[in-house]
């Protein structure tokens, strides 16, 4: 009872946020803290970030640990991308349907081959880098600021398995499903422009 009150406080706060500028160079410049804060003020990365989280948690072990780290790592090559200028067509739409396929993924009880999921995973995780490498704020240190980034993104990915870690105990499979519905309803927001 106690984990669907949070839910539910976490989801009316959620719905009462202002906008998020996640794809836009303002904030703060700079190099590890600039990188750390970004990801986090974005929804767009955050439903996608905790998605993959919650996925590799309904999936289980390997998926628990080999799902967000191989997001981070085919994220950072995607902003190597990014940063180059090298042009990747569809970002945002690839983005928002990150939220909405890893979201259903969940909602669904999806459960392919690990090497599926991973394949699934890795090709979002090339949009999300790209955007943030090309927005790289011209005065950060690209260097400490990936570092926050990555950092920022695990932890995101950490709330997600934490929430979906709740499939152990009696009713949390439909709490972690829920989760992933609400996660694949922002993804349809995003792709409409309605969030």
């Amino acid at each position: 009872m106690k984990s669907l009150s949070t839910l539910m406080l976490a989801t009316a706060f959620m719905a009462l946020a202002g906008p998020a500028y996640a794809h836009s160079e303002a904030g703060l410049a700079g190099g590890f803290l600039s990188g750390l804060m970004h990801p986090v003020f974005g929804w767009d990365h955050v439903a996608a970030m905790v998605a993959v989280g919650l996925w590799g948690a309904f999936l289980g072990s390997p998926s628990i640990w080999l799902l967000p780290i191989v997001f981070p790592l085919v994220m950072a090559m995607g902003g190597a991308l990014g940063v180059l200028g090298v042009p990747l067509p569809a970002v945002e739409t690839g983005i928002a349907l990150s939220a909405l396929v890893l979201g259903a993924m969940v909602a669904l009880a999806v459960r392919p081959p690990i090497v599926v999921a991973a394949v699934i995973v890795g090709a979002f995780a090339i949009f999300h880098g790209h955007a943030h490498g090309t927005e790289l704020p011209h005065s950060a240190n690209a260097l400490t600021y990936s570092i926050g980034f990555v950092l920022s993104t695990g932890l995101l990915h950490l709330s997600g398995i934490l929430f979906g870690l709740l499939i152990r105990i009696p009713g949390g499979k439909l709490a972690v499903q829920t989760g992933g519905g609400l996660i694949a309803l922002s993804g349809v927001g995003f792709l409409t422009g309605m969030l």
